[in-house]
């Protein structure tokens, strides 16, 4: 996009290499209401090169700019650093921790968590993991001190990040995600057609809390033994250790990892699900159970973190340490229907409480201020 001549808009860059994947749909979110918004500031967003068409469609007033740079590595550092500065931006948002630490123009920082720098990944080279771990830490820190505000996407994250960064919290700014129904048609899962199962939808790293799952379903197999657990999710070396774990204690015939899955057969599982578990020690926002909100999934959820904070009085808690705990709340939530239509019409109020375009909008304020205007 060119400016109008004789036009003096201000230029902001924004962070988009993550766009596609799972941490990257805030981004994607982010971009698109921001177009809809028809702000009044030039944008250049920076993507890989898979992502480029998907916002020239989606966004096609603002400049999309091809950037393969890949996170965590010297051509972040090197080559994404001088591609920044040739655009000569007057603000950049880096929508997520990793980013050039030598940038000195300003800029903003969204920070989604600190999960990766508290929880050790065991299917890692322990000594190349503990080093990025090292070297992340001190980039959270850093990034937090030098950008004009950090964006995070709820109170218990600000809070954290305000702690560990030790940073003043009302530099800060809390924007919250928000969830939308799949639009495709539901597809079934053959093998799960006419079963009574519950789910997970994500990553299988150690903080989801998935192997406690697992032992709490061996519990719950004894007081319903046709009930099916499913973990939708791409099957990594994760997961292949969690598919041992249920073949050790002989639940392999009712324990079913997708890998993939299409957007209509995802909306289906939510859809028929008996309720959507969360068992997770650690998350920013936890986007997850409030698209089983939307889809009139009941949520049982862990107490810990940001995820009472989302989720309110539409969930049913437990204590994600205690396996006894997490089986008798989902045995509460499954065997009770007068509970569970609570729990789904609480979630669906509590869901449509978080708009996109809310969020986008808080932004661009944010934009605004840190641009002076």
């Amino acid at each position: 996009m060119v400016a109008i001549a004789g036009e003096n808009r201000m230029r902001i860059v924004i962070d988009a290499r993550e766009s596609g994947t799972s941490t990257g749909r805030y981004v994607d979110k982010l971009v698109e209401y921001l177009h809809r918004l028809k702000p009044e500031q030039e944008f250049i967003i920076l993507t890989k090169s898979p992502r480029v068409n998907y916002f020239k469609e989606l966004t096609p007033n603002f400049e999309v700019v091809k950037s393969n740079f890949k996170e965590f590595g010297f051509s972040e550092q090197l080559g994404l650093l001088r591609q920044i500065k040739s655009l000569k931006p007057d603000l950049v948002h880096f929508t997520m921790t990793q980013q050039p630490v030598r940038y000195h123009g300003r800029k903003l920082t969204t920070i989604h968590d600190l999960t990766t720098a508290r929880f050790d990944n065991p299917t890692k080279n322990q000594l190349v993991f503990k080093t990025k771990q090292s070297v992340y830490k001190w980039v959270i820190k850093k990034v937090a001190t030098d950008s004009m505000a950090v964006i995070t996407p709820s109170q218990f994250v600000k809070q954290d990040v305000a702690k560990f960064a030790n940073i003043n919290p009302a530099k800060i700014a809390v924007t919250y995600e928000a969830a939308d129904k799949i639009a495709a048609k539901p597809e079934p899962v053959p093998r799960l057609s006419n079963k009574q199962f519950i789910m997970y939808v994500g990553r299988a790293t150690p903080h989801k809390n998935l192997a406690r799952l697992v032992e709490a379903f061996e519990v719950l197999k004894k007081k319903y033994p046709r009930l099916m657990l499913v973990f939708v999710g791409k099957f990594d070396a994760n997961y292949h250790q969690l598919e041992a774990l249920a073949s050790h204690k002989r639940l392999a015939a009712d324990v079913v990892f997708t890998d993939f899955v299409s957007e209509g057969q995802l909306r289906w599982l939510y859809e028929n699900t008996a309720a959507y578990i969360f068992p997770s020690l650690s998350e920013g926002f936890g986007l997850p159970g409030l698209e089983a909100m939307v889809h009139g999934a009941p949520v049982v959820a862990a107490k810990v973190t940001c995820l009472p904070e989302i989720y309110g009085p539409a969930a049913e808690y437990f204590d994600p340490r205690v396996t006894f705990d997490i089986a008798q709340k989902i045995s509460g939530v499954i065997s009770d229907q007068k509970h569970r239509d609570h729990l789904i019409k609480a979630g669906r109020s509590q869901a449509a409480k978080y708009s996109w375009q809310t969020m986008a909008r808080q932004t661009l304020e944010i934009y605004s201020k840190a641009l002076g205007k």
